[in-house]
């Protein structure tokens, strides 16, 4: 069905502009969307070309596309968190709250499985982390829509979420000095000692690169999945002159089955890898289970 809706929704924009299948740009719209990665046409696209949304308007959804698809995104769970909420039952829960239940306790298992006890007090920032960032990457394989983790912004400024709520635990679970220990590597002896100045450059260096690292390594993920069901879509609708098939061969089907799994996963590594820094700026003995 899906594979079905995205011929349908391409070719449409195809008689509108041969070219939209490639009009989204690449992961940063800051470039007008030309000289990027292929990707799928999205909703602000297809407005510019029948004319609903002027030049300037365009541009200015465009260069803002992946912040205003990362508030689409934030808007459709905040819906879902409060229509569950709204017919909440505890006696007969109905087959919704049944399965947000389940998605939350197996997500509070995954982190406990980590965290230990600890695992209560982190789980609604975790939690949420993983969701939002699942929606946004399962919405670039929706027609009309966009990922809005194909952008660099959207996701080192996630990884500096993560940075700053670890550093905050940590200041917070251990106090300043405790703080300023931990980055100094816990000197106990002289030799310790001598080497703090070369601890703390090597911690401050290190915690540093942790969000860069978060940041890139799910937008150059999400980024080359997109890409790859785009120039599929595209070779499925070129070979139709080829075969003279009145609709285009669905030869991206396969891929949108992979990036559905591919996108859960870099959402749950995104997720593993911050609970871990989180998890590293805990007490010693607290996250011990």
């Amino acid at each position: 069905m899906l594979a079905g809706l995205y011929n349908a929704t391409v070719l449409a924009f195809a008689k509108i502009n041969p070219f939209v299948v490639f009009a989204a740009g690449g992961g940063d719209h800051g470039d007008g969307g030309h000289g990027g990665a292929p990707h799928l046409p999205n909703l602000i696209n297809v407005l510019h070309e029948l004319g609903i949304l002027s030049d300037s308007a365009a541009a200015w959804a465009t260069y803002w596309a992946n912040p205003l698809y990362a508030g689409v995104a934030a808007i459709i769970l905040s819906l879902i968190a409060l229509n569950i909420y709204a017919k909440r039952d505890l006696k007969n829960p109905g087959p919704f709250q049944n399965a947000a239940e389940a998605l939350i306790e197996g997500m509070y298992n995954f982190i406990y499985s980590i965290m230990g006890k600890e695992a209560r007090r982190y789980i609604p920032f975790l939690g949420t982390l993983f969701f939002y960032i699942l929606v946004m990457n399962w919405m670039g394989l929706v027609p009309g829509l966009h990922s809005p983790t194909t952008g660099k912004e959207i996701t080192l400024s996630m990884a500096a979420i993560v940075f700053l709520y670890a550093q905050w635990t940590g200041i917070r679970r251990l106090g300043v000095l405790g703080y300023l220990d931990h980055l100094a590597g816990q000197p106990r002896d002289a030799v310790t000692w001598a080497l703090v100045p070369l601890m703390f450059l090597l911690h401050l260096v290190g915690e540093l690169v942790k969000p860069v690292s978060l940041g890139l390594r799910l937008f150059g993920n999400i980024t080359g999945e997109d890409t790859l069901v785009a120039v599929f879509v595209g070779l499925g609708i070129t070979l139709m002159a080829l075969f003279g098939s009145p609709v285009g061969l669905p030869l991206h089907a396969p891929f949108i089955l992979l990036g559905l799994l591919l996108s859960t996963i870099q959402a749950l590594v995104f997720t593993l890898l911050s609970t871990i820094y989180i998890l590293m700026m805990l007490p010693h003995e607290e996250h011990e289970h």
